[in-house]
């Protein structure tokens, strides 16, 4: 082993606590030989651990300094009380080796702990989900054992210290290696932890404190929800272990298509189709709505909304109609119901449907229509005759 410990850490021989643990932390990680394969990591390990064995305690490092030597009366490869493992540990993680679970003086853990958050996929229609509605919906869920009311004992049984760990909640376990004695710690076998056993469990739960059961609860589903929508019910999850407070139940929102209208955020959408003769002369359209479709409709509820198709309207417009879209989730008032106009051309026509037409088209002088290309065609042919020329 070297005899200058400062040079084997690198620091100064004034350097602070804290500086001398920082480069033990470097150099463990750079010579560990689990991440370093040289002939001598394994040796040079070794020496820095000693180093910092010696530099890290107080007396150690000042029977170092005034020329004496730390380390007598030492027992293997470490000092006389042992090279604790979560020094180590604290080289790669960087931080206090109990809180990753490697040291000791954790405590018990407790027997009552929250329960999971629990997800549940509901099916609605599209009128459901944009008007809202109240629902019953099964759950099945862990809730409180009603035997023991989440406490896992029998009656008249009470929890005792456990014998093995005496309360702790862990063990420990110490082992000689060329570092001295590594100790490391564990949950208590005996009792999974918790410190406590229970002598005689609950028959009903096996000690677990809940149950899985199927219940059946009333949801309102709010208007304005949308394919994926998430609602969260509170305390309505799963009921955590020892009887310990439920987590949340979150409802995931699935949207069945509809045959005539359509959703965009908050607008709805459809078509109608109209004779060509309307579509030319105009028409007064009573439109069905979505409204009508309501479970409970109420007497505020439109079950027709009228449409204007205006004279000479062509295939493929658009009409707005404001207010009787979707209720916004998050805010007041609703969204617009767009309609797009379809005109239907006649397919078959009697003779005399036909002499009609033969007649509006000469009124029109249309009896020899030429194709009329848009202000975009038009352009680019344009373009094309001017480069020609």
């Amino acid at each position: 082993m070297a005899d200058d410990y400062y040079a084997v850490l690198g620091v100064a021989r004034d350097a602070a606590p804290d500086e001398i643990k920082k480069a033990y932390r470097r150099k463990a990680r750079e010579l560990h030989p689990d991440v370093n394969d040289a002939p001598d990591a394994a040796d040079r390990f070794k020496e820095v651990t000693v180093a910092y064995e010696v530099l890290s305690d107080p007396q150690k490092r000042a029977t170092f300094d005034r020329g004496g030597d730390p380390l007598r009366g030492a027992q293997g490869g470490g000092g006389g009380q042992g090279f604790s493992f979560d020094d180590i540990m604290d080289a790669f993680f960087g931080g206090n080796a109990q809180g990753a679970g490697f040291g000791g003086g954790r405590g018990p853990r407790p027997r009552v702990q929250r329960g999971q958050d629990a997800l549940l996929r509901i099916n609605v229609t599209l009128a459901e989900a944009v008007f809202g509605i109240e629902q019953e919906i099964k759950v099945d869920t862990a809730v409180v054992c009603t035997t023991c009311s989440g406490s896992g004992a029998a009656e008249g049984v009470e929890p005792v210290t456990c014998r093995t760990c005496h309360g702790r909640g862990d063990v420990q376990q110490v082992q000689r290696s060329l570092l001295g004695d590594i100790r490391t710690v564990r949950p208590c076998p005996a009792c999974q932890g918790f410190g406590t056993t229970i002598p005689e469990p609950c028959h009903e739960c096996a000690g677990e404190g809940r149950v899985r059961s199927r219940r059946t609860i009333t949801v309102a589903i709010p208007a304005g929800v949308d394919q994926g929508t998430r609602i969260q019910l509170s305390g309505e999850g799963e009921v955590g272990p020892g009887g310990g407070p439920a987590g949340d139940l979150y409802l995931e929102v699935n949207v069945a298509p509809h045959p005539v209208f359509s959703r965009k955020g908050d607008q709805l959408h459809c078509q109608v189709t109209v004779p060509m003769t309307a579509a030319a002369l105009g028409a007064h359209l009573d439109l069905p709505t979505l409204e009508a479709e309501r479970e409970e409709p109420g007497d505020d509820v439109t079950a027709s909304v009228q449409i204007d198709v205006a004279p000479g309207t062509q295939s493929g417009e658009v009409l707005t109609l404001r207010g009787q879209g979707v209720p916004r989730l998050r805010g007041n008032g609703r969204g617009d119901l767009k309609v797009q106009v379809v005109v239907e051309t006649p397919s078959r026509l009697d003779a005399e449907q036909q002499q009609l037409l033969e007649r509006l088209a000469a009124l029109r002088g249309e009896e020899h229509p030429q194709a009329v290309l848009d202000a975009q065609h038009k352009s680019f042919f344009g373009k094309v005759k001017d480069a020609f020329r």
